[in-house]
């Protein structure tokens, strides 16, 4: 297995080579600017106690407050965090918000956990960190195995610490507890403003692309939605059950109302059943990893017939993988940009916590296009002028952004 943070460096130094990225500010940006590890003691429903890691890495604050979410997983690892940290750096900075990177895990199943104990540990976490975090500071969020109610948690935890109401101090709330508008679909939203972008830039025309979606979970299937609401022609999707296929298109609103009845997409009426694997190498116009890391790797990314990658997924796309797409001619749009309508919309809701505002569903929206489409601007002018793949285009752009920060 890769070590997550080695790869974040390769990254990173292969940007800073294309930039000629200042020696100093390149050392700098090679570690995280403050690493907490914190003990959790939990008391199970059994009455015993257990003692659970947690982490959180703060790697740059140069553009704002450190920003990004909190993970639950029984493979939380401190270089999975510092790695996570430095990508949502680069994230933030590759939409021009202005915010840093930050990243929370704990080492648990929260499957083994009930309820209450997961509410425990939730609140002991934010007790280990409460000094370091805040809406002027460091703004967590949800992320694998977190939700809303634990975000919920969280905050009253720090609230009660602090002595004073902060909403900002979380995103992903509730709507009801200062959460923003379009948060639920944001992710997917800001896929399809760079998909739209990037039709353009290549003279389709979307009633004529065929889209294939690995993962029909909230992104994915929101962006089989939305790009079919466009007219686009969406061919195949899949879930962790399998994957089907039907190149004249899929009416996406039957799919999804067949897997909410079956607990699948597979067996839908009409359309032939693949595997997960096999969606991946369809000839397909655009092709979305909307699910797990690492599923285009050195081994199938020779088979990827796609013309076009839009990674929805975070690291869908090993960097041996990333060298063979781009020999084939493959455009890719990278995850920092083509997911980050999720953490722009964070960002949003952080203002209007701030601010005491909330937005209707249109100003998001409205607002997130104009990142969205500006930051494709940008980046696949930044592709141009180097003649460099728009991932590394993206880090260049990013970098660039916070190292002018860094030495002013």
């Amino acid at each position: 297995m890769s070590n997550p943070f080695e790869n974040a460096m390769k990254q990173l130094d292969k940007a800073a080579a294309v930039m000629n990225l200042d020696r100093d500010i390149h050392t700098v940006l090679r570690q995280p600017e403050r690493v907490l590890t914190v003990s959790i003691p939990l008391k199970r429903d059994s009455g015993e106690v257990e003692l659970f890691t947690g982490y959180r890495s703060q790697f740059n604050n140069a553009l704002g407050v450190y920003k990004g979410g909190i993970r639950y997983h029984p493979g939380v690892t401190l270089d999975e965090v510092k790695a996570l940290s430095f990508w949502m750096m680069v994230k933030c900075a590759a939409v021009n918000i202005p915010m840093g990177g930050g990243k929370g895990g704990v080492i648990v199943n929260p499957k083994e956990l009930s309820e209450g104990e997961i509410e425990r540990l939730s609140r002991g976490y934010v007790r280990g960190v409460w000094r370091d975090i805040g809406s002027d500071k460091d703004v967590p969020a949800p992320d694998v195995y977190t939700t809303p109610q634990i975000m919920g948690w969280m905050r009253d935890e720090y609230e009660k610490l602090v002595g004073h109401d902060d909403p900002g101090v979380i995103t992903g709330k509730a709507l009801e507890d200062g959460g923003s508008e379009a948060r639920s679909y944001s992710t997917a939203q800001g896929g399809v403003y760079v998909t739209r972008e990037l039709v353009k830039k290549m003279n389709w025309i979307p009633e004529e692309t065929t889209v294939a979606i690995q993962g029909f979970g909230n992104a994915g299937s929101y962006m089989a939605k939305i790009l079919s609401g466009l007219g686009y022609k969406i061919v195949a999707v899949s879930d962790s059950r399998g994957a089907i296929v039907h190149m004249n298109g899929l009416d996406v609103t039957a799919v999804d109302t067949h897997k909410k009845e079956s607990g699948s997409v597979s067996d839908f009426a009409g359309a032939e059943n693949i595997s997960n694997e096999d969606i991946l190498e369809l000839a397909v116009d655009i092709l979305v990893p909307a699910a797990l890391e690492n599923v285009i790797t050195a081994d199938n990314a020779g088979n990827v017939q796609a013309k076009a990658v839009v990674e929805l997924a975070n690291g869908p796309t090993t960097p041996e993988a990333d060298e063979i797409l781009k020999e084939k001619g493959i455009i890719l749009v990278p995850d920092v940009l083509a997911n980050a309508g999720g953490v722009t919309v964070s960002y949003f809701e952080w203002e209007q916590n701030v601010k005491g505002e909330h937005w209707s569903e249109e100003d998001v929206l409205v607002k997130l296009e104009k990142i969205m489409v500006d930051a494709f601007d940008d980046i696949w002018g930044t592709k141009e002028k180097h003649t460099i793949d728009m991932r590394t285009a993206a880090f260049v752009s990013a970098i660039g952004r916070v190292a002018k920060k860094m030495s002013v």
